[in-house]
C-alpha cells in the first residue's frame, strides 16, 4: 500500500494532466467544427434564429415598457360639479381637493374653459356655434400622487371626492391604463412561452447534431473503449462540441438582434419625434447579452449531454 502511494503522481501533476486533457478536448472539438464549415454554419444559423426570436421579442417588450413608462402613472379623475356651482366656488372646491393627502394636482375647468377645449380638439366649432347654451359641465381634473395611482387607491379617492358638496360624479380615467397593463402582461407571458418552446428546439438541434457526430465516429469510439478509454474521456469532446455550438449560436443571435436594432432605430426615432419625444430603442445591455450567451451555452451543453448520455452507452466494442 505504501509503495502504491509512493508511485502515485503528485496532485499538481494529476491536476495538470486533467487540465491538458480538457484543453485538448476543447481544441479538438473546435477543430471538428472548423473542418465541417457548411454543416456547422447551418446548425449555428438554426440555433441563432431560435435564440434571436425570443430575444428580439423580449427587447421589444422592454422598449414598449420604457416608452409607456410615463403612461402608467397617468391615472386621472374627472370630478364633475353641479350646474349651481359658480366659478369662484369651483376654484375653492379645487383648493379643498388639492389639500387632500392623496391628491398631487387639482385643476379647475370652468364651463367656458371646457367648451373652448372641446372646440379646439373636436373640430366641431361651427356646429357648437349653433347651440343656444353651453352643454358642458364644469369639472376639476384631479391627478393622484404616484403612491395612490393603483386601481384600488384611485377608486377609494373617487368615492371620497363624490362625498364632497357640489360634486355630482368622479369619473376614473384609467381604464386604458389597465388595458395597457393587461396587454403587456399577456405579451410577457407569450414571450416566455415562445422562449421555452424555442429553447427546447435548440436542445433538440444540438442533441441531434451531437448524435450524428457520435454515429459517424462509432468505430473510433469502439477502438477507444477497447484500449481502455473511460466514458468520461470519450464524452468530453462531444460536450465541448455542444458548448461551442451554443456559444457561437449565441454570438450570432446577438449579431442578428443588434442588426435589427440598427435598422429599426432610425424609423422609431422619426416616429417618436413626431410625438415630441426623444425616445430611442434600447439594446440588451451587458447583462442582457451575458444572459443570452449563458443561456445559449447552457442549452448547448444540455443538448450534448442528453445525446451523449443516451447514445454512448449503446456503443460497446464487439
Amino acid at each position: 500500500m505504501s509503495r502504491a502511494r509512493g508511485n502515485a503522481p503528485p496532485i499538481h501533476t494529476r491536476f495538470q494532466a486533467w487540465g491538458v486533457n480538457h484543453a485538448q478536448a476543447l481544441v479538438f472539438s473546435l477543430g471538428r467544427l472548423y473542418r465541417n464549415p457548411f454543416g456547422a454554419a447551418l446548425t449555428l444559423a438554426v440555433i441563432a434564429i431560435a435564440l434571436a426570436l425570443p430575444s428580439g421579442l423580449w427587447l421589444a417588450l422592454k422598449n414598449l415598457q420604457a416608452a409607456s413608462g410615463d403612461w402608467d402613472h397617468g391615472a386621472q379623475l374627472s370630478v364633475f360639479v353641479a350646474d349651481s356651482v359658480t366659478d369662484p366656488a369651483l376654484v375653492q372646491l379645487a383648493g379643498r381637493i388639492q389639500a387632500l393627502e392623496a391628491v398631487e394636482r387639482a385643476q379647475p375647468l370652468t364651463r367656458e374653459d371646457a367648451l373652448a377645449e372641446f372646440r379646439a380638439l373636436s373640430g366641431f366649432g361651427e356646429a357648437l356655434d349653433l347651440l343656444d347654451h353651453n352643454p358642458l359641465p364644469a369639472l376639476v381634473l384631479v391627478t393622484p400622487v404616484p403612491a395612490h395611482q393603483g386601481p384600488a387607491e384611485v377608486q377609494a379617492l373617487a368615492r371620497q371626492l363624490e362625498a364632497l358638496e357640489g360634486v355630482t360624479q368622479a369619473q376614473v380615467d384609467m381604464q386604458w391604463v389597465q388595458r395597457l397593463q393587461a396587454l403587456l402582461e399577456m405579451t410577457r407571458r407569450g414571450v416566455v412561452l415562445v422562449a421555452i418552446l424555442l429553447g427546447l428546439g435548440v436542445l433538440l438541434v444540438v442533441g441531434n447534431t451531437i448524435r450524428l457526430d457520435i454515429l459517424n465516429r462509432r468505430r473510433e469510439i469502439e477502438v477507444a473503449k477497447l484500449v481502455g478509454a473511460t466514458d468520461g474521456f470519450i464524452r468530453r469532446p462531444f460536450l465541448y462540441g455542444g458548448l461551442w455550438l451554443g456559444l457561437f449560436g449565441g454570438l450570432l443571435a446577438l449579431f442578428i438582434v443588434g442588426l435589427a436594432l440598427v435598422l429599426l432605430n432610425g424609423p422609431v426615432q422619426q416616429l417618436a419625434a413626431l410625438y415630441g419625444s426623444d425616445f430611442r430603442l434600447q439594446g440588451p445591455g451587458f447583462s442582457g447579452a451575458l444572459g443570452l450567451l449563458g443561456t445559449a451555452v447552457a442549452l448547448g451543453l444540455g443538448g450534448s449531454w442528453i445525446a451523449v448520455g443516451r447514445h454512448l452507452r449503446e456503443i460497446e466494442p464487439q
